[in-house]
C-alpha cells in the first residue's frame, strides 16, 4: 500500500511550482500528460512506496517541465500550456485532499505578478540610508551605560554569594 507525500503548490499566469515534500527520496518517477495528468512515485528511505495521481485544471507543456532534485524535496516547475490564472490546482471541485496545500513561500497573487518587489517605494535603494545613525543616538554612551550595568550586576552577585556562604556556615 502506497502513502501520500505532502506538496505544496503556487502559480503564475504561465507555470506552476508543485514541490513534493519526501527527504532522500529515491527511484523518483514523474508521468505528465499533455492532458493535465500528474503522476508522482518515489520510495522513502525504509523502501515505504509514496505515490500521487493528481488530475491538474487544465493543460500542460510537457515538454517545458523542470525538476529540482534536493535532499529534502523535489521542486517541479510545470509550464501551462495557456498563460491564464487558474481557480484551482485540480480539475475536481470540493475540498482538496489533505496532502496538497498551498506553497504560501511562492504564491503570488495575480494582481501582483507583474509587479516587483518594494515596487511601492519606486527604485530606492534602502542601503544607501543611513537608518538609525545620527540624530541624537550616541553609541558610545550606550556602550558605557551596558559596561556599567554589567559591573554592577556583578558586584551585586558577589554580595549575594558571600551572603549565603556566611549564613550556610552558621
Amino acid at each position: 500500500m502506497s502513502r501520500h507525500p505532502l506538496v505544496k503548490w503556487s502559480q503564475r499566469s504561465d507555470k506552476l511550482f508543485i514541490t513534493v515534500e519526501l527527504p532522500d527520496a529515491k527511484n523518483v518517477k514523474l508521468n505528465l500528460d499533455p492532458e493535465g495528468k500528474f503522476h508522482f512515485s518515489a520510495n522513502a528511505p525504509d523502501n515505504t512506496l509514496y505515490e500521487i495521481d493528481m488530475d491538474l485544471h487544465d493543460k500542460i507543456d510537457v515538454n517545458e517541465t523542470k525538476a529540482n532534485f534536493t535532499s529534502r524535496h523535489i521542486c517541479y516547475l510545470v509550464k501551462k500550456a495557456e498563460s491564464k490564472w487558474w481557480s484551482r490546482l485540480l480539475k475536481q471541485e470540493g475540498k482538496p485532499p489533505v496532502f496538497l496545500k498551498v506553497d504560501w513561500d511562492k504564491w503570488v497573487d495575480e494582481d501582483e505578478q507583474d509587479a516587483k518587489a518594494g515596487s511601492d517605494f519606486g527604485d530606492l535603494d534602502f542601503s544607501d540610508l543611513s537608518m538609525g545613525s545620527g540624530g541624537g543616538f550616541d553609541e558610545d554612551a550606550e556602550a558605557e551605560d551596558e559596561s556599567g550595568d554589567i559591573e554592577e550586576d556583578k558586584e551585586e552577585e558577589k554580595g549575594t554569594t558571600a551572603a549565603s556562604g556566611s549564613a550556610s556556615n552558621k
